[in-house]
């Protein structure tokens, strides 16, 4: 348990970092939403740009994993969402929490902890790992939240302009352009390489400042956020999607044991704040987002120290 909390405490103090930045008035009121903004248009394509140039076919070709983590995270995904829209919440809002019952902290948890667990073995399954979260369970969620936020009537102008609006979005570029590059196989020259690791860089922390920026500012909102939802979101996240996982892994896909240990042990990451990104830059249900990353993070700890006491060595 120990090993997990020291993974998570950065976590913790940069979103701490933001409360207090918040609280001091060192950053003002509308410092939210443009660290958001950074995050949102240069910083994390310059990060999914990145990860998809840089990737080889050889190293990510593990079919049963990908399929069962895959699955996983779009059995609860789809799951939330249905939910979500079936007790009348709008579909931009479901798609949130679609991403916050599913979205595992691969890149900021993830590597870390399976480096320390697994060691260099577990690298490119959290690689893939991560590619299945940041560049597909996230780009299908802007696009339902896009769709969701189309006023037309008829459903010809709906598609229009939700496809307008994805090709303008720089989180679905940016992955498109790097795939561009991966296929073509070639390679980046090192100065852009450094550049978008330096730009890449600044991704996760902005995302946990803004997001401990966003509570300083918003108590009474985060207060208002039902309890009940945020706890039913972060029980799907940290309990559900990794059985889930396991399902399909061991008595479905047969996987080896290692290799189904690596893929709960993801699923069973705590929400990573791509989903507190999007709800704050569309501004939708930032406030029950907010709680349930901060939520999650917090009980990952006891959880996955909890599976960890029980899996096979």
């Amino acid at each position: 348990m120990l090993n997990n909390l020291l993974i998570v405490l950065p976590i913790f103090a940069l979103i701490l970092t933001g409360w207090i930045a918040r609280k001091s008035g060192a950053l003002g009121p509308n410092a939210t939403r443009e660290v958001n903004r950074l995050v949102v248009y240069l910083a994390l394509p310059a990060v999914l740009f990145d990860i998809v140039a840089n990737a080889k076919m050889t190293d990510l070709w593990e079919p049963g994993f990908i399929a069962a983590f895959t699955l996983g995270c779009f059995i609860v995904f789809a799951g939330t969402l249905c939910w979500r829209v079936s007790t009348g919440h709008h579909l931009a809002d479901a798609a949130i929490d679609g991403l916050n019952a599913s979205y595992a902290n691969t890149g900021f948890v993830g590597f870390p902890l399976v480096l320390s667990l697994v060691g260099n073995t577990g690298m490119a399954p959290t690689l893939i790992a991560t590619i299945v979260t940041v560049c597909v369970l996230f780009v299908i969620a802007i696009i339902l939240i896009e769709a969701g936020l189309q006023t037309e009537a008829r459903p010809r102008d709906i598609v229009a302009k939700t496809l307008f609006s994805l090709v303008k979005n720089p989180l679905l570029v940016a992955p498109a352009l790097g795939g561009l590059v991966m296929v073509s196989g070639g390679h980046l020259p090192e100065p852009v390489h450094a550049f978008l690791k330096l730009l890449g860089g600044a991704a996760s922390p902005c995302a946990l400042i803004a997001l401990g920026l966003f509570l300083a500012g918003n108590s009474g909102g985060a207060a208002s956020a039902r309890p009940s939802t945020a706890a039913i979101l972060v029980g799907l996240k940290l309990i559900a999607q990794p059985l889930v996982t396991w399902i399909i892994a061991a008595p479905v896909l047969h996987l080896p044991p290692a290799m189904t240990h690596i893929a709960v042990l993801l699923a069973a990451l705590p929400t990573g704040t791509g989903s507190f990104m999007l709800a704050e830059f569309y501004d939708r249900e930032a406030a029950l987002t907010g709680r349930v990353v901060l939520a999650s993070t917090v009980f990952s700890i006891a959880t996955i120290s909890l599976y960890l006491a029980f899996a096979p060595a």
